[in-house]
């Protein structure tokens, strides 16, 4: 597959081949969807947290006598039932994250760049350069006519990050970072050449 490069004033600057293995396979959508359902489960923190009958305060010595009151038998004031009692089955701190083979995280990888690249969403660039204010990244955008805008590259510059971080709908991500679920999320993908590089590498 071979794909126009431009520079970052929205310029030709040659050309580049893309390797039919990383995007130029069918994609399949309901790989897509199981690594994207994978990171979110990741993502979670599962701090939620309720008392059990053995954590929340109170006495421990049995309410009434078990027999002669003509009430129903207690045996402890923290026991559900009671206004001041545990939670039973609440929920507990606890990792939501499984585990996911590796064929199918990278097929999913290799599915959602392969979407991009058919669907005429893929921008390679020569390089993003090294600029280091806001208004001139946004400039950049504006002159592509990006909304939605998802940059790999290799090595992020911190000042290339710290400046892009104020531009609405642009996203930065090293190699190493690019993920199905941010892929998807952004209306357009670009990837520098160095970055296809990359992930050859990666994706071996």
């Amino acid at each position: 597959m071979k794909l126009d490069v431009y520079d970052f004033d929205a310029k030709a600057a040659g050309s580049a081949e893309l390797p039919d293995e990383i995007f130029g396979v069918t994609p399949r959508a309901d790989i897509m969807a199981r690594v994207i359902h994978w990171q979110l489960a990741k993502r979670r923190a599962g701090t939620h947290k309720v008392k059990g009958m053995g954590e929340v305060s109170g006495t421990t010595r049995k309410p009434y006598a078990q027999k002669g009151t003509g009430r129903a038998r207690q045996g402890s004031l923290r026991s559900p039932q009671f206004r001041t009692g545990g939670v039973v089955h609440g929920p507990v701190v606890r990792d939501h994250g499984y585990a996911l083979n590796k064929k199918v995280r990278r097929l999913g990888l290799v599915s959602a760049l392969s979407q991009k690249a058919a669907a005429g969403k893929l921008v390679i660039l020569d390089a993003v350069g090294a600029l280091e204010k806001t208004k001139d990244v946004a400039a950049k955008v504006k002159k592509f006519g990006w909304s939605s805008a998802l940059i790999v590259d290799t090595a992020v510059a911190e000042k290339f990050l710290l400046a892009s971080r104020n531009v609405h709908g642009l996203d930065i991500l090293p190699v190493i970072g690019a993920n199905v679920y941010d892929i998807v999320q952004h209306d357009v993908l670009v990837i520098t050449k160095a970055a296809i590089e990359g992930l050859k590498e990666r994706l071996a």
